[in-house]
């Protein structure tokens, strides 16, 4: 009978428990609560063997709810785990009465008393499937009171211990609902080693945009959703119902990229945050609202432009300068991202002179430390540092060989910072480059093995002598041509005379 199928009951005690209710409540009211709760006791073990579960839900929570009225905590806690632990008590009954005594948490008088009530309901509701969102929700409640009182390392170990992923009774957005207050905790707690690897169980296919529905569609759904509504209002069983697949989740999506950016934020993934700022600006709401549209427009540049150098940050950076909305919207932005596209090279005093006032005025610059966000400044020396970088780019395009003097008047960059800057994107393959110091010039023009020169010269060899080819047998046709069309010429000739 415990294991979760529903029996036919072996007899129907609906009639007892109707005359049974009334007359303890009255009991109860008189001040003997535990009298009135015996007597229910006793019938609720004739339904239970009987497999009556709407007599026994009945009875369970009645039962709880007697405790409650009477105002003994202690009582309805000792009653909540005798009846949980009764021999062949119908899961059912005891996933109603659960959710009965969460109801009551909101109505303790203190917060010792809630406390202990939802103890009581983590000892019930412990390695029993069947409750495992009622379990859920409970530890969520009791890691909200620990965050109020300021112990947020508790109120972290309490929630995340919690595998909701693996929950199948769970609707999907109450999942997402509490990865997401897992990360926000870790987030806070600075664990952000932890706060990564939880947000990874969170599917970002769940927040894609849906097409548009027509009148048809909408009107279709709503009525198998009141379909659903009835049919599961009908069940005798207790259960949870799935929120629909087409639920609105635009607030859980913003919600989870502003801490995917809040963590790459923390680790300079800036590549990484500027897609997740793409992904907020492809949300309707976003798209709506011309505030939030370009401040979205505005962080897209400026962690694009933030990122290191590669293939793929190079292809962003030109999608994203192709995109319209960014110069309707931020023409600061646009302008400068604009520097970065173009092979010419930028003096560093001249853009800070133009953009440093404006760039400093958001919350992702600072041109001085700050101890409100101390990678603010850091984010400002990497804007120079990108700066450098696209000029020492711009020169080995345009230079095979260069003196070093020369190149430092270029780049407005003192001798020893200059030769830092070529080793780093030299080290990490951007450009080539060898530094001659004893001469002091700096050589861009990679230097090739014989077996490449002999390759390309051979290559090009076979290209001139396919071109020769070519030109030959042109040649030979056109003499081919001329032959044969004067003597079509004196073959007319002779005919029309």
């Amino acid at each position: 009978m415990s294991d979760g199928t529903i029996l036919k009951a072996d007899k129907d005690y609906t009639s007892e428990v109707d005359a049974a209710l009334p007359e303890a409540e009255k009991t109860a009211q008189s001040g003997d609560a535990q009298s009135a709760i015996d007597k229910l006791l006793a019938l609720e073990k004739k339904t239970r063997q009987a497999s009556d579960l709407p007599s026994t839900s009945r009875l369970l929570v009645s039962i709880v709810t007697i405790g409650k009225d009477a105002g003994d905590w202690n009582l309805l806690n000792e009653q909540v785990q005798l009846l949980s632990k009764k021999h062949g008590q119908l899961k059912q009954a005891i996933t109603k009465m659960v959710q009965v005594v969460m109801g009551f948490l909101h109505q303790t008088p203190s917060t010792e008393v809630k406390l202990s009530v939802i103890e009581s309901l983590r000892t019930v509701t412990e390695g029993k499937i069947f409750v495992e969102v009622e379990r859920a929700r409970v530890t969520r409640i009791l890691s909200n009171i620990k965050r109020e009182q300021g112990d947020i390392k508790s109120a972290t170990d309490i929630l995340c211990e919690l595998q909701v992923e693996t929950f199948g009774s769970m609707s999907r957005r109450e999942k997402t609902e509490f990865i997401l207050e897992q990360v926000a905790l870790c987030i806070e707690n600075n664990d952000w080693t932890q706060a990564g690897i939880l947000s990874r169980k969170i599917s970002t296919r769940y927040f894609g945009r849906k097409p548009k529905k027509s009148q048809e569609e909408i009107e279709k759904a709503n009525k198998e959703k009141e379909e659903r509504a009835r049919l599961v209002k009908d069940e005798t069983a207790v259960g949870e119902q799935d929120a629909p697949e087409d639920d609105d989740v635009t607030d859980l999506k913003l919600r989870y990229y502003e801490q995917q950016i809040t963590l790459c934020k923390h680790e300079d993934k800036y590549l990484e945050a500027c897609k997740h700022y793409r992904q907020v600006l492809d949300t309707e709401a976003v798209e709506n609202n011309p505030d939030q549209l370009s401040a979205a427009l505005q962080r897209v540049v400026f962690f694009i432009l933030l990122a290191p150098y590669d293939n793929e940050q190079n292809d962003l950076l030109h999608r994203i300068a192709a995109d319209t909305r960014v110069a309707a919207s931020c023409p600061s932005e646009a302008q400068l991202l604009k520097l970065f596209t173009v092979p010419e090279l930028m003096r560093w005093p001249n853009i800070e002179a133009n953009f440093s006032p404006h760039l400093t005025s958001t919350d992702i610059f600072s041109a001085t430390a700050s101890p409100k966000d101390p990678k603010a400044h850091q984010r400002y020396l990497d804007l120079r540092k990108r700066v450098i970088e696209h000029n020492v780019r711009v020169i080995a395009k345009y230079y095979t060989r260069v003196t070093f003097p020369r190149l430092t008047s270029l780049l407005d960059l003192p001798p020893q910072e200059t030769e830092s800057v070529i080793s780093e994107l030299v080290t990490s393959k951007t450009i080539y480059a060898r530094i001659d110091r004893p001469a002091q010039v700096v050589t861009f023009e990679k230097k090739r093995e014989a077996d490449e020169v002999l390759n390309e010269w051979s290559g090009n060899m076979k290209g001139l002598l396919g071109l020769l080819e070519r030109i030959d047998h042109l040649i030979t046709k056109e003499e081919m041509m001329a032959r044969i069309l004067p003597a079509e010429g004196k073959a007319a000739l002779k005919s029309s005379a």
